[in-house]
């Protein structure tokens, strides 16, 4: 193996479960939102109490949480902020994202020595801004999703060694410039660039004259369809090399609304791939399908390589739906770790299963495997056939060693 330097797994965490997946599956480092200044206002996100457990957790097994802030700021939201900061960094937070000068200039003077990143919000597209930013004290710059792997060379060519470059490898792309948008606030109230996006460019679009209202005109693209604004999925995985070979510090994954299943199974399959590739060379080229198999159990859109290559097409589009396909459903979260003596899990039920289904244990190390459902109990010791009540805490009958948070799905009917 070369001396390359193995990229750190950054994954999200929109609230304290979904923290301890993204750790648990994989993660070296999760970043999280508070209840303010982050741009994921309709996630759960962390009060102090669970903003100070999820850090005590994450320290506890090696892993780094950084905390978002990367709202572009009114007048208004600058009430209480030094204290936010003062007080994420008594907690241990190990950095915080901002793309505001004036957030910027809050955090230095109230939390000196917190660590900054600068968020991609800050249109971080050359080694110029990322050099303005090291003066600045920034220890890492996340870079715009428009940036090829060939500029993101150049970047780091061109700005100081001990400064990190961050860059988003999976999920959901934003159509507007790194994910600067003033349609959803124009349409709908909610501003996108202080954590409420509508997502207006998933939206499907008619074309209306003005002395005609109620006679709609489809927007069409060579008769794909309307859905105008709606990109394909980032996927990486089977790029890891060229990742690597740019010089990236921090490989992000996108999601901080995704399910805790989501956050497992993608948090899962990129730490398998970094690995296999940082021990073997050929070995991960042989598993690509594995992995690819493996994204594809999760809701997703068709997937592309945004921006890494060279600028996107038509083809890295999705014009007839903005649906997500969706082949295999989360039914089931480990809640005990499974005992030897009966040879029962606990297991809490997130969709309907039944005796006799065929379903996969995700855990969280190691490949998936299939198993039979035999037998299961409730909490009374009644057995039942099925499992359709949300929630439902159940015994369940295996011979696989399940562990708490270890995840239960099966194919789609």
């Amino acid at each position: 193996m070369s001396n390359l330097k193995k990229p750190e797994l950054l994954a999200p965490a929109g609230d304290l479960e979904k923290l301890k997946i993204a750790v648990l599956y994989g993660a070296d480092a999760v970043y999280i939102g508070g209840e303010a200044y982050s741009l994921r206002a309709k996630a759960k996100n962390f009060n102090a109490e669970t903003m100070k457990e999820g850090i005590d957790f994450a320290h506890a097994r090696g892993a780094k949480v950084y905390v978002t802030a990367n709202i572009f700021a009114h007048n208004s939201d600058f009430d209480g902020m030094g204290e936010y900061f003062k007080s994420i960094y008594e907690m241990g937070a190990d950095a915080v994202l901002v793309s505001d000068p004036g957030v910027y200039t809050v955090l230095k003077e109230y939390a000196p020595d917190l660590e900054l990143h600068v968020s991609t919000q800050a249109n971080n597209t050359n080694y110029k801004t990322a050099q303005f930013w090291y003066k600045l004290g920034a220890k890492r710059i996340v870079g715009a999703r428009e940036l090829s792997l060939k500029e993101i060379k150049e970047m780091r060519d061109n700005i100081p060694e001990d400064m990190e470059i961050e860059t988003f490898v999976h999920g959901a792309m934003c159509i507007s410039y790194s994910g600067r948008c003033l349609l959803s606030n124009y349409l709908t109230g909610r501003d996108a660039n202080r954590g409420a996006c509508s997502h207006p460019c998933r939206w499907k679009y008619y074309l209306m004259e003005e002395t005609r209202p109620g006679e709609y005109m489809p927007i069409e693209e060579n008769e794909r369809g309307t859905f105008i604004f709606n990109s394909k999925d980032l996927c990486m995985l089977d790029h890891i090399p060229e990742l690597v070979d740019a010089g990236i510090s921090s490989l992000k994954i996108e999601g901080r609304m995704k399910t805790p299943y989501y956050v497992g199974t993608i948090v899962k399959t990129y730490r398998q791939a970094i690995d296999d590739y940082f021990e073997n060379h050929e070995y991960y080229k042989s598993r690509i399908p594995y992995y690819m198999s493996e994204v594809c159990k999760v809701s997703h859109r068709d997937f592309t390589t945004g921006f890494y290559f060279g600028k996107p097409g038509h083809d890295d589009q999705v014009y007839t739906s903005n649906t997500y396909i969706r082949n295999y459903d989360f039914i089931g979260m480990v809640v005990e770790d499974w005992d030897e003596e009966t040879g029962c899990a606990t297991v809490m039920q997130r969709n309907k299963f039944e005796v006799g289904d065929v379903i996969e244990v995700l855990p969280q190390k190691g490949d998936s495997s299939e198993m039979t459902v035999t037998q299961m109990w409730d909490t009374d010791g009644v057995p039942v056939m099925s499992a359709p009540h949300p929630e439902q805490i159940l015994k369940l009958k295996t011979d696989i060693p399940l562990k708490k948070f270890d995840m239960l799905r099966k194919a789609s009917k």
